[in-house]
């Protein structure tokens, strides 16, 4: 079947800081040229209305391929963590790969290890031929230094970029919370935020020894977003990430044991929380994203300390990142290149922009409409949102994959 050409019209564009009135031509599944003055014979229109025309999102490190959640979220492309499987060989990543062609492309991150132990080099070569974008560290870090130094080392010969998670397991085991007067109140095991700082620290000099590229996924308090400020300052191949969780909610909000706000790193201070605020603000913090990890009631319906951490975030990320707009920290174009722009230079896709040459990955938003999160009613295979109850403002209306409508 051929792919009719489609221009979008009646739109405001998110091409720059703020939205712009225009339109947009995708021929062939790509992005032809912004403000058209020639249509091709035979293209479909659609009236926006005046909604915003967004790059689709990209998701960067979610637990589980979940379509239903995704689309309703606007994600065109979510990156897969290595930690289901785990992905550390090449048929594995292969399969991953294919798991929600065509209306959604999952990317998988290879783990940087085989069994994700920390131990031994996974097959990072072949994961990459076999469709891997990235290398990963999966939910904990790589304790022994030496092993990590040669995952950098590798991955970076590659062309590749590892993705950290920020942890030092000696202060964090069998903690579930962090420091401070509400896990004191609670009686539950806590580490101190510092264990982040020090991760951190710790491969912010392998990167220096190495020139390896890094993201680290979740930067979370104000030491660790001051250790990240250094290293760019320094000029070193370093990116740092957030979920909406650890800008919106502090440690108060796991009060009555609240399970779905037991999250992996733990939710934090309301000082580290606002240090997070500006971060997103003054640019330390390069990518948005949902951390997306649905759990059913066997995870989650347990004691606080024996509940497993995660969110089911990819229905809320867009929300959530339109309330930071509002609230005055980020612009609209700021928000794309966090949720989209970024992400898509990081895993080398050519999407993520809305620029001539791209795939054609859109989504239409309508910013201003008003939903209430209702844990019971989500798209994803689990509601284990800490935002459950929360009203929030916009969504994505439409979408679109390689210029072939999907929502």
């Amino acid at each position: 079947m051929e792919l009719k050409p489609l221009h979008i019209v009646n739109t405001q564009l998110i091409d720059g800081d703020t939205p712009r009135p225009g339109s947009l031509l995708a021929v062939d599944g790509r992005i032809a040229a912004l403000d058209p003055t020639d249509i091709p014979d035979g293209t479909e229109t659609v009236d926006a209305r005046g909604q915003w025309l967004a790059p689709g999102i990209i998701d960067l490190g979610v637990f589980a391929t979940d379509k239903p959640a995704f689309h309703f979220g606007g994600i065109t492309r979510a990156a897969l963590m290595p930690d289901s499987g785990p992905l550390d060989g090449a048929g594995l990543v292969e399969r991953a790969a294919k798991g929600g062609k065509p209306d959604l492309w999952v990317h998988p991150l290879a783990a940087a290890t085989k069994g994700l132990e920390g131990r031994e080099l996974a097959e990072i070569g072949l994961m990459k031929q076999a469709g891997a974008r990235a290398v990963a560290t999966g939910r904990a870090r790589i304790a022994d230094s030496g092993v990590m130094r040669r995952v950098l080392s590798y991955a970076a010969s590659l062309g590749l970029v590892t993705i950290i998670h920020a942890e030092d397991e000696g202060l964090t085991a069998g903690a579930v919370a962090t420091d401070g007067e509400m896990a004191t109140r609670l009686g539950l095991a806590s580490a101190p935020a510092i264990a982040e700082a020090m991760a951190i620290a710790r491969d912010l000099a392998l990167v220096e020894e190495t020139g390896a590229p890094v993201h680290f996924r979740q930067v979370t308090t104000a030491r660790g977003l001051d250790l990240i400020r250094a290293a760019k300052a320094k000029g070193l191949p370093v990116l740092c990430g957030i979920t909406p969780a650890h800008l919106l909610l502090s440690d108060t909000a796991i009060g009555d044991f609240r399970t779905f706000a037991r999250l992996s790193p733990p939710l934090r201070s309301e000082d580290d929380r606002h240090a997070c605020l500006a971060a997103i603000k003054d640019g330390t913090i390069d990518i948005l994203s949902s951390g997306h990890d649905p759990r059913g009631p066997e995870d989650k319906r347990l004691p606080f300390a024996e509940a497993q951490p995660g969110m089911a975030g990819a229905e809320t990320l867009l929300a959530l990142g339109l309330g930071l707009v509002r609230d005055g920290h980020i612009s609209p174009g700021r928000l794309f290149e966090l949720l989209a722009a970024t992400p898509a230079c990081l895993l080398g896709v050519d999407a993520g922009k809305l620029a001539p040459g791209k795939e054609a990955d859109l989504i239409l938003v309508d910013d201003g409409t008003p939903w209430q999160v209702d844990a019971k009613k989500m798209a994803a295979w689990a509601g284990n949102t800490p935002f459950d109850g929360m009203p929030v403002q916009g969504r994505a209306t439409m979408m679109w994959k390689g210029g072939v409508r999907i929502r």
